[in-house]
């Protein structure tokens, strides 16, 4: 499957360069003119790489990139910084607040996208977030055992939060009541599979507007479809 590049910056012909030489390579593109369609954007999509120029005309490109770098959401994205921009500071500034790569303007296009092809054949470095999105509605930390939702703190008991992290460890797929208690319980379980409905009753009250997201299948079991 072809990677998607999103590429942000204020000047048209620019964005129509970038999109047709990175076209050519094989990739898909994004093209964004200024930061608000672009952050709109990723609440429904995450690209595999983000071409960041640092003069926007709504926002500074690198306040846009501090925010993606400081998100556990957007970080693991590979940032290169696209900009008219020469001074040493600034890429020192682009690339110390977690840009991959820095591409001063006017460019090689041919250049640009052996960039871009570099730093996505580079090792991933990063540690793997533990925290499961849901959408921009809800947040599973796996560390603090928190579970938010629209940024309001749940309070789940214990089998309450490993239900739901097993429900959204696969997203789409049906769990079945069987599978839950085994999940919980293992072959120590000494509850009858109804229990799990009791639980899932009591999540979906706790979630409020995220509730919507456990679906039942009738005769099968539970999943989580956003």
């Amino acid at each position: 499957m072809s990677k998607l590049i999103a590429v942000v910056d204020d000047e048209p012909d620019i964005v129509e360069l970038v999109t047709l030489n990175l076209q050519k390579a094989g990739f898909k593109v994004k093209g964004f003119l200024d930061a608000e369609p672009f952050r709109r954007f990723l609440t429904t999509q995450l690209p595999d790489l983000i071409i960041l120029d640092l003069m926007l005309p709504d926002t500074d490109g690198l306040e846009v990139c501090k925010y993606l770098k400081s998100n556990d959401k957007y970080a693991p994205i590979p940032i290169i910084m696209l900009t008219a921009k020469s001074e040493e500071t600034d890429k020192v500034l682009g690339l110390e607040l977690g840009a991959d790569d820095y591409v001063t303007k006017p460019f090689s296009p041919r250049e640009l996208v052996a960039r871009v092809k570099a730093v996505l054949r580079r090792p991933e470095q990063r540690h793997e977030t533990k925290k499961i999105f849901i959408g921009d509605l809800m947040i599973i930390d796996l560390e603090k055992y928190e579970v938010r939702v629209e940024g309001e703190k749940i309070d789940l008991t214990p089998t309450e939060f490993k239900i739901l992290q097993l429900l959204c460890s696969k997203r789409g797929w049906v769990h079945s009541r069987d599978q839950i208690l085994n999940f919980l319980w293992g072959q120590d379980k000494t509850v009858i599979d109804r229990t799990i409905d009791v639980h899932i009753r009591h999540l979906r009250d706790k979630l409020g507007k995220a509730s919507a997201l456990i679906k039942n299948v009738r005769g099968m079991g539970y999943k989580i479809e956003e």
